[in-house]
């Protein structure tokens, strides 16, 4: 949403006012690593142990992950809590989303 210090979005009206607001300030570049928002938001719904909380990380990329290794166990890691995660590439870059997702899986 472009506060650091309170990056959340509440509702589906809240994420997308924060991506068309990204739209005209955000330049995408590298490396891409997933890692730290992943255990970001993973720490997040950590914090939430009754699960009144559900948590959707929304990741926009126009590139492959270059944290692979780490992703992979920080996905692991938050597989038990409420979150989900959508990652959706973008741009003009080669983006091969089958072969992320099998990266992610570990095929």
């Amino acid at each position: 949403n472009g506060d650091a210090a309170n990056p959340s979005c509440s509702g589906i009206e809240g994420i997308l006012e924060a991506y068309h607001r990204s739209l005209r300030s955000v330049q995408l570049y590298g490396p891409t690593n997933f890692a730290p928002v992943v255990n970001h938001v993973a720490r997040s719904a950590a914090a939430v142990p009754d699960g009144s909380q559900y948590f959707v990380l929304l990741i926009i990329t126009d590139g492959v992950i270059s944290d692979m290794a780490q992703t992979k166990e920080a996905i692991v890691n938050a597989a038990k809590l409420p979150m989900s995660i959508i990652i959706v590439g973008v741009g003009q870059a080669e983006f091969d989303g089958k072969a992320v997702l099998r990266g992610l899986r570990g095929g």
